[in-house]
């Protein structure tokens, strides 16, 4: 039998050395054996299947979430990567993300991976709809964003104020009105780069009601990352509604991932208004009872959350609602709080069926 080396199997496949390494050390390469100190590959073998292309990890296209969104999973990437299953399980080919939010974790696998099929969702219509516009209007979005950029930075601070709290109203109106479109988007945008801590939040009566921050010079309209976020999400399912919803989408080939509202850890921390239902107790055991739904369907799932033991060391909550999963406690910087010395290092958990 004839073989070849790792850096030539690269060449004839057009991939990395170091991805052939990975396939050979994974057993995904038949025949593959370690000689001296290097792989070698047998001469007809075929290149594996892998949901990875170097297309999709050239950083000129990569794309990062085009909000700012509290909770938002940037600093526990590299944690939750490691359960990423595309490539390593050659029948994972979809992925799906119920709680979308912000999409940190959504962006960091459409960066990585090219996979068949791909289902986002969420409950708050403003933000699927701002998704949306940017996957099907993007011209005429960014049209709208230029202007508001440009008329914005050009006032004073008190101006900004007027104009700020006058596209709040706006916003409002158009969300009481369920007019999804174009301008909501912007207006959800320019709110979200020009508001305090990039917050959403609404009271009782639905109304975004977040206060000015305090930005010299804010980038509203990110022209280029939000092309590539167009890009992106063109074969993206994207859908408003509950979780439940994706339970038709989701089979054996998927690999699923909740972030929903954090279970607050104390009764002044609750920051889980994103919209106008609280996600509660009821509705976190609800989430886990149909994760194990999921789960005897055969998808591989992963999901995130707040670890009461921060505060109460006898508080088993979600080790007893998950008590069939694996869960894991990672170290996460609190980010928003009231008073800042309270803002620190604490724990978060990653709870997974594999």
């Amino acid at each position: 039998m004839d073989l070849i080396s790792a850096k030539d199997a690269a060449a004839k496949w057009d991939i990395t050395q170091r991805r052939v390494i990975v396939l050979c050390s994974e057993g995904r390469i038949p025949g593959a054996q370690i000689v001296g100190n290097s792989w070698v590959i047998p001469e007809k073998a075929n290149k594996p299947l892998d949901a990875r292309t170097k297309e999709a990890k050239n950083a000129e296209t990569d794309v990062k979430p085009f909000l700012k969104w509290a909770g938002g999973k940037g600093q526990l990437l590299k944690e939750i990567e490691k359960y990423y299953p595309f490539g390593t399980d050659l029948k994972i080919t979809k992925y799906a993300e119920p709680f979308v939010g912000g999409g940190a974790v959504l962006f960091d696998i459409l960066n990585k991976f090219k996979l068949q099929e791909i289902y986002v969702s969420d409950i708050n219509a403003e933000l699927i709809n701002a998704y949306t516009i940017i996957r099907d209007d993007i011209d005429a979005l960014l049209d709208v964003l230029k202007q508001f950029e440009t008329d914005y930075l050009s006032l004073s601070n008190s101006d900004r104020k007027k104009v700020y709290l006058t596209k709040r109203t706006r916003f409002n109106e158009l969300k009481s009105k369920k007019e999804n479109g174009v301008e909501l988007a912007a207006l959800m945008i320019f709110l979200n780069k020009t508001c305090f801590n990039g917050l959403y939040r609404v009271n009782r009566k639905g109304e975004y009601n977040v206060p000015m921050g305090a930005y010299k010079n804010p980038l509203i309209c990110n022209g280029k990352n939000l092309k590539a976020v167009s890009d992106k999400l063109q074969n993206v399912k994207i859908v408003c509604g509950d979780y439940k919803e994706s339970a038709d989408f989701i089979d054996d080939k998927t690999f699923v991932y909740f972030d929903p509202p954090y279970r607050p850890l104390t009764a002044t921390a609750n920051f889980t208004s994103y919209t106008e239902n609280l996600f509660d107790d009821r509705k976190q055991l609800e989430l886990a009872n149909f994760v194990q739904q999921i789960d005897n369907k055969g998808a591989k799932v992963v999901i995130s959350n707040s670890d009461p033991k921060n505060t109460n060391e006898n508080d088993d909550f979600f080790d007893n609602a998950y008590a069939k999963q694996n869960i894991k406690r990672v170290s996460a910087t609190r980010m928003i709080n009231r008073s800042s010395d309270k803002r620190g290092r604490i724990n978060e958990l990653l709870i997974s069926n594999f």
